[in-house]
């Protein structure tokens, strides 16, 4: 069972990763609603409009949007919903657009991308992580290979800290930006075993102006043999 965007942001950060402040909506009138309650709540002046649907690719689709005032908040919405989005992960009737998500724009000094998911080869958990975010992570596997990092927990130790900073040090992290990292990571596990998650993928995972690891994006699976144990979910 895949999880929406806004979705996999909650339960992230009732785990305690840091997201960025967002709503959804299902209409153009609750997302300039939305913006006006993020403006009141965090100042902000401007806005990125998310399509809200289980495929990736949605940025070069026109499924991300950025709205520099609220009437364009409401022009960037009335565009995405109630239309169906094609990317590269869809059929060619694409996936029908029923909610965008409203998140309070952020700078960004750079992305990287971080996933945890159940790796069925090696029969555990494996992490993956690579400076190069924001991007197919695919591509990057294929082309530069020397940039995805991989830690695959092993069974009978459990989750080894010293792995996490390993992982930290390699993406080049230092100070309180790598004690950020190796958080974020022991939470992604905690949600995978008390979730039963098969996927947590955060890309872009980025560096704000302030030296914070923000889950910029969140593609959150849980297994569905196990969603006997997840009826909140």
């Amino acid at each position: 069972m895949n999880l929406h965007e806004y979705q996999g942001k909650e339960l992230l950060n009732s785990f305690g990763v840091r997201v960025q402040r967002g709503i959804v909506a299902t209409s153009t009138e609750q997302a300039v609603s939305a913006a006006k309650k993020l403006q009141e709540d965090t100042g902000t002046n401007w806005w990125v409009i998310k399509a809200q649907v289980h495929a990736g690719g949605r940025g070069k689709a026109g499924g991300v949007k950025i709205a520099s005032s609220i009437a364009e908040v409401h022009e960037r919405a009335s565009e995405m919903l109630g239309t169906n989005l094609i990317t590269k992960q869809t059929d060619q009737k694409g996936l029908p657009v029923n909610q965008v998500y409203v998140e309070s724009g952020t700078s960004i000094q750079s992305e990287y991308y971080l996933s945890l998911l159940v790796d069925r080869t090696k029969e555990s958990w494996t992490y993956i992580a690579s400076i190069e975010g924001g991007v197919d992570i695919e591509a990057v596997a294929e082309e530069s290979p020397e940039k995805i990092i991989n830690y695959t927990i092993d069974p009978l130790k459990g989750l080894e800290l010293y792995s996490l900073k390993q992982m930290a040090d390699r993406m080049g992290f230092t100070d309180d930006v790598h004690s950020q990292f190796v958080s974020i990571t022991k939470r992604m596990f905690e949600i995978a075993k008390d979730k039963d998650a098969n996927l947590i993928e955060v890309n872009p995972l980025i560096l704000d102006d302030h030296n914070q690891l923000i889950a910029l994006d969140a593609k959150i699976s849980i297994e569905s043999n196990a969603l006997f144990r997840q009826e909140e979910l």
